[in-house]
């Protein structure tokens, strides 16, 4: 299946913005089950500086604002071509090693209602039939809701609020995992929806290593594993190293931020 993909992020400020930076994570990587057939991106009020590969193997771009300017837009545009690989990624490579994706975070740090979950979980502990009884137990207590969570919430706040959305479930997943010493790490990307095209988000799961398999994809919010929906473009430790759109700025302007995105068959 080839995936069409148009993502445009569009910020608006209340007064001019001497100065900014912000680091672009919005190159699909290919890989096992996916190939990038072509992708671009523009900067409308701003300008690309350089590009780099982090230390997840990210395509990083760094852009600045134009002097003065008072809106910002990126636009990804792209074809994906995927295959089913019923959400196996593969063996681990590239810079950083195993252990590193034991590691809590913040945002992934296991509280009281983090262990007492992952400790609930029935199954061989790391194993493919625990991971998915995982999901099915943070699905159950995690209810999907927008609109009611925030940027910042760590993977406790999400279980002791009972809702959240694709961000936190798989900051929970995460936290859960990693209490129980299995590597995890975080995915960014997107999702072709069955009833539309325009969305007004990217989308994020979790993967977990299995022995044996590699990294296999969770996507809690949906109750599956990744398939020829999904397009995988960055990774990290949680969504601070995986986010599409991170940076700085100077001076006190207020911000509005826009999001469209289009994921539909080609």
């Amino acid at each position: 299946m080839i995936l069409r993909i148009r993502h445009q992020t569009r910020y608006t400020y209340d007064q001019p913005v001497p100065y900014a930076l912000q680091q672009l994570r919005l190159t699909p990587k290919s890989g096992n089950g996916q190939k990038v057939l072509q992708w671009d991106i523009s900067v409308t009020g701003g300008a690309k500086e350089l590009r780099f590969e982090d230390q997840h193997r990210n395509m990083v771009d760094l852009i600045s604002h134009d002097a003065g300017t008072t809106s910002l837009e990126i636009l990804c545009e792209g074809l994906v071509e995927l295959t089913d690989t019923n959400g196996i990624v593969g063996q681990h490579g590239g810079y950083m090693p195993m252990w590193m994706f034991e590691r809590t975070t913040p945002a992934t740090k296991a509280g009281p209602l983090t262990r007492k979950l992952a400790n609930s979980v029935e199954g061989d502990v790391g194993s493919l039939g625990w991971l998915h009884n995982l999901s099915t137990a943070l699905r159950g207590v995690i209810s999907y809701e927008t609109g009611k969570s925030h940027v910042d919430w760590t993977a406790e706040d999400a279980l002791e609020a009972g809702h959240g959305v694709c961000q936190d479930h798989a900051h929970s997943f995460i936290a859960c995992c990693r209490y129980m010493d299995i590597p995890a790490r975080y995915v960014s990307g997107y999702l072709m929806m069955n009833d539309r095209i325009d969305q007004d988000a990217t989308h994020a799961w979790a993967e977990a290593y299995v022995e044996g398999l590699g990294w296999v994809g969770f996507d809690v919010s949906n109750g599956v594993s990744p398939d020829t929906r999904y397009v995988r473009v960055a990774t990290g430790l949680d969504y601070a190293e995986a986010a599409p759109v991170s940076g700085t700025r100077f001076g006190s302007a207020g911000e509005a931020l826009a999001v469209q995105v289009q994921v539909q068959q080609q």
